[in-house]
């Protein structure tokens, strides 16, 4: 790849974000939080129909259930969320078409935006499957969520404890030319 582009604060971001599993007790800060969202409020959708809810959680009872239903879901005693403080849970309308693949870039640029201000950041899987529970359904009902809305996961935030993780190396063949 040519250095005009690797040297580029952007292709930078994307290619030395990590995912972090070991977070500091320390809650991140309000106006990092406020440029994440607001970063991810901008991602693409399918047709613009921006069928996308981020419910930031930063409450440690409710972060704490969330880690239980989780946790449970998974079949571990762990938390899943790795001791982060901030879960950000991504939940997209059912009726949009391209609901599922519109919360996914969701997450990927909370993440992005995340490491592009120092604060880091790991996807966590099963909000799909947390939000058909019972307790799931109860929790988007306490929070004002109406409709028919997927969980499509959750992006934890907070300060990593620790060394930055190195990247793996790339496996195989990634892209196929057809010029």
């Amino acid at each position: 790849m040519k250095e005009v582009f690797v040297n580029n604060e952007t292709v930078k971001v994307l290619m030395e974000r990590r995912s972090i599993r070991k977070y500091k007790n320390e809650q991140i800060k309000d106006d990092e939080l406020e440029a994440i969202i607001e970063a991810a409020r901008y991602t693409a959708s399918g047709h613009d129909y921006q069928p996308v809810k981020v419910v930031v959680v930063q409450d440690k009872a409710t972060r704490d259930k969330l880690s239980q239903i989780n946790a449970k879901i998974l079949g571990a005693a762990a938390d899943p969320f790795y001791n982060a403080p901030t879960v950000l849970v991504v939940l997209a309308d059912k009726t949009s078409s391209t609901y599922v693949e519109d919360g996914a870039l969701v997450l990927g640029n909370l993440m992005n935006a995340a490491h592009a201000i120092g604060v880091d950041s790991c996807w966590i899987n099963r909000a799909r499957e947390t939000f058909e529970t019972e307790e799931g359904k109860a929790l988007l009902k306490e929070w004002g969520i109406v409709g028919d809305y997927a969980g499509i996961g959750n992006c934890i935030l907070g300060y990593r404890e620790g060394e930055y993780p190195k990247a793996p190396a790339r496996r195989g063949e990634f892209a196929v030319y057809v010029k």
